[in-house]
């Protein structure tokens, strides 16, 4: 690495935070104009080399640019042009940021796939979102999709190596190159995780998607010794989020496409990031087993959003790493940042968010020292102009109740591509339902029960799936490593929760009942629902994962849905 910083001065991320015309679709141009340390390598990819080693390769912002150009060379010689949408169907990591930069300087609308979507998935979101061509890794199985049923065919599918290996000496930009974004244009499109069905298509918006990230400016730790560990899928907006902060700033950061810790403590280790920023579905691999003591040892933040995390995991990992004088904590107010000295372990930044609300919209700093308050995420961020509980009506309701989450924010989503019908069914009484069940305390803290669709109708009562989990993973962690909490029909009728576990690597002999009895004294001790049932996941389809890591529970519901009424003849 370098031993010239490539943060951009105060001054200029000051700049930033006013700029009017500065958003999702233009920000590599301001980096490029205003920072002065442009030709100095900060974003980072990586490969293993023929001894095993890891062999990190910098990108500066003058290095970017060139391939953006590049590319967009080639899709505007394909016909691409503004307003266009075009499906990127590449690895996660590096490449996927690369083409959703071109197509943004073209004023065309990427939809950015994760590679993980399943074929037949992958065929009728491609329809739904009406992408006028493919870029992808392996064209094959899309190609033998389309034959069945070539009505739907885009105009060009491609193959990434083709752009890849464009001869663009030759090739044009466009007369207005960049491309200049009105605040409302669309800049991508993000697909949900198919947790709860065929995946949504979320519009990013210009403007919309750089709102509420401003204080980042001068609040993301950013320091000469700060380096930040992107693990977030890039095709998704929490990996485009952290991406745009991380050019903005000029901080040095390592992009990756693998999620897994195989993948990944390799790369911390040559890396030696101060901060993570990942989905739960990393730090739970993490967490696990021996520490990665030598790879998180100058860690002082690890930043989780998406699905919040929970405290069995977070508590491990604060142990690592170092806290340095005068952190700054992202999340928080001025008024509530305390004076720090050095200290042992680190902060874990839990962010309640989703690829609709823009960006986090809750914040909870834990450090070795928090008092355990399972599933809290915190109070709303600055961001957020108004978050509530509300009833069925939009009704907000009283602190201690359980309801719907809602909020309002500038960074919501303008709504989902091509289906106003279903973006509407997310708006009640003003607020954007983030699909969650919450409640809030009389101190403006809100508690993240459980995703709406998730809730076991039990003959009790509703049964929240993760305040289940949460006993688990802290208390069973004995024989628990993971876990997914699900409601089946019962003997009587109702829904009765059932858990699929990972056992811990030194549990492997454990038997469901053994590891059900666990569970339910801890389960009763906590005052919780019992389990009616324990899985084990021997092998990983015992385990379904969506595109994104997200265990998909609707599958697991499927797979065990006459678990005891075939039993008792029902």
């Amino acid at each position: 690495m370098s031993d010239t910083s490539p943060l951009a001065p105060l001054s200029v991320r000051e700049n930033f935070m006013t700029e009017p015309d500065l958003g999702a679709g233009n920000f590599l141009d301001y980096a490029l104009r205003d920072n002065p340390n442009r030709d100095v390598p900060y974003l980072y990819s990586h490969k293993t080399d023929h001894r095993g080693q890891v062999v990190l390769r910098g990108h500066s912002l003058t290095d970017l640019a060139a391939l953006r150009d590049r590319y967009a060379k080639w899709y505007h010689a394909n016909g691409v042009r503004p307003g266009d949408p075009v499906g990127v169907l590449v690895p996660e990591g590096f490449e996927p940021l690369v083409h959703f930069l071109a197509l943004s300087a073209l004023g065309a609308v990427p939809a950015m796939i994760n590679d993980a979507m399943r074929p037949d998935v992958l065929v009728r979101y491609l329809d739904h979102v009406g992408v006028v061509g493919v870029v992808a890794f392996d064209t094959t199985r899309l190609a033998a999709a389309y034959r069945e049923d070539p009505r739907s065919r885009p105009r060009f599918l491609a193959l990434a190596s083709e752009v890849q290996a464009f001869d663009a000496s030759s090739a044009a930009l466009p007369e207005q190159y960049p491309y200049r974004h009105a605040a409302d244009d669309v800049v991508a499109l993000i697909h949900s995780s198919g947790t709860t069905g065929i995946p949504k298509s979320t519009i990013l918006g210009h403007r919309q998607f750089w709102d509420g990230k401003q204080p980042r400016m001068t609040r993301f730790p950013a320091e000469p010794y700060d380096k930040l560990m992107s693990l977030m899928p890039h095709t998704h907006a929490g990996g485009l989020s952290y991406f745009l902060t991380a050019t903005l700033l000029g901080l040095p950061t390592v992009v990756m496409g693998d999620w897994t810790r195989a993948g990944v403590e390799p790369v911390m280790e040559a890396f030696q990031p101060t901060m993570i920023a990942s989905f739960p579905r990393t730090f739970v691999e993490l967490a696990t087993g021996d520490l990665p003591a030598k790879g998180a040892a100058r860690i002082h933040s690890w930043f989780n959003t998406g699905d919040s995390a929970h405290y069995g995991h977070i508590r491990r990992l604060v142990t690592l790493g170092e806290r340095p004088a005068g952190l700054i904590k992202p999340w928080l107010l001025p008024s509530e940042r305390a004076a720090e000295q050095a200290q042992p372990g680190s902060q874990y930044v839990d962010g309640l968010g989703s690829s609709e609300m823009g960006m986090a919209n809750f914040g909870q700093v834990w450090t070795p020292e928090s008092v355990r308050d399972d599933r809290c995420v915190g109070k709303k961020l600055e961001t957020v102009t108004e978050a509530a509980v509300l009833d069925g009506d939009g009704n907000p309701l009283p602190d201690g109740e359980v309801g719907l989450l809602g909020v309002k924010t500038p960074s919501r989503t303008p709504g989902y591509w091509n289906a106003a019908e279903l973006t509407r069914s997310f708006e009640l009484n003003g607020y954007w339902l983030t699909g969650d069940v919450a409640r809030r305390d009389a101190d403006g803290r809100f508690y993240h029960l459980d995703r709406t669709v998730d809730v076991i109708d039990s003959v009790a009562g509703p049964v929240y799936t993760l305040e289940l989990e949460e006993v688990l993973l802290a208390d069973v962690d004995e024989f628990v490593q993971d876990c997914s909490v699900f409601g089946v029909p019962g003997p009587e009728g109702a829904q009765v929760p059932v858990a699929m576990v990972r056992l811990q690597a030194g549990a492997a002999e454990a038997t469901e009942e053994r590891v059900l009895e666990a569970a339910n004294k801890q389960l009763a001790d906590a005052g919780r629902t019992p389990l009616a049932a324990v899985r084990i996941a021997r092998r990983a389809a015992d385990y379904p994962l969506g595109p994104t890591g997200k265990v998909l529970k609707r599958e697991l519901r499927t797979r065990f849905a006459t678990l005891f009424t075939a039993q008792t003849g029902l």
